[in-house]
């Protein structure tokens, strides 16, 4: 395999996100025919495959008695950033909504926290009233040792006011309340994430840290609840700072676990 520059790698990486700039938002694994890619047209086909395995948003696939390349998104970007140090926000552009609490669920997943994505639930509680059935949806869950973080995925841009974000910031705090309220359904969903093989009650107390996570970077680290505003730019950093930075936060504290026994 050649050697190839950073500039060289560069011209690989713009010409795939000119194509995925064009294509739909709503798709995260795109195929291309080999010929509209012009950097790859120097290779040979073995040279090609030995190339493309340097990469893990990229792979060949045969459709239609010819090959394609198929191109992941979530994987893209964040080779980009990494790689290149492309801009995330603009990268992250070529994403709906879904895609960027994919990709906010894969930067997770990537420090090591143990992920789900759009965690549904009831609140039977009477966190309200003895009838109330309120319907709760938490865009991306991860939890790592003790702490949860409850992820709100806003794609907002700069014309948001911050009463917006404030606003949204104190809905998903209600979210994260309604949850702790909610013991049967807390009790199962960590079950669910961490398996039962693992010492629940060892954990104990679990620290939930309800959060927004904004595709565009803002001057407010916080909200007038203390939740977190935190944008894609600076997800990394706060992850690793998080627990010498809960102290300026709005948590809350979860000191019991049913541990429901499954019968196999």
């Amino acid at each position: 395999m050649k050697n190839f520059s950073w500039i060289s790698l560069r011209q690989f990486y713009s010409e795939i996100y000119q194509i995925l700039k064009e294509t739909d938002t709503t798709v995260n694994e795109i195929w291309w025919e080999l010929s509209g890619i012009p950097f790859l047209n120097q290779f040979n086909k073995f040279d090609l495959r030995e190339f493309l395995e340097n990469f893990n948003f990229v792979s060949i696939k045969k459709g239609n008695y010819q090959d394609y390349i198929i191109i992941n998104k979530i994987p893209f970007i964040l080779d980009c950033v990494d790689t290149l140090e492309f801009d995330i926000k603009r990268i992250s552009e070529i994403l709906n909504y879904d895609g960027f609490e994919n990709l906010v669920q894969e930067i997770l997943s990537r420090n090591n926290y143990i992920t789900r994505k759009n965690f549904r639930f009831s609140d039977k509680s009477n966190f309200k009233s003895e009838t109330l059935q309120k319907r709760y949806e938490i865009d991306v869950i991860g939890i790592k040792s003790k702490y949860i973080l409850l992820i709100d995925a806003k794609q907002w841009k700069r014309k948001d006011s911050y009463s917006s974000i404030n606003k949204a910031a104190d809905l998903q705090f209600r979210r994260a309340h309604a949850l702790t309220k909610n013991p049967k359904v807390f009790s199962k969903l960590i079950q669910e994430l961490l398996g039962d093989k693992t010492n629940l009650k060892k954990r104990l107390p679990f620290i939930l840290i309800p959060l927004i996570v904004t595709l565009e970077n803002n001057s407010f680290r916080i909200n007038n609840n203390q939740i977190p505003l935190v944008s894609i730019y600076e997800i990394n950093s706060f992850l690793q700072e998080l627990q010498k930075n809960l102290q300026y936060f709005n948590i809350l504290e979860i000191n019991k676990i049913n541990i429901q026994k499954r019968l196999f």
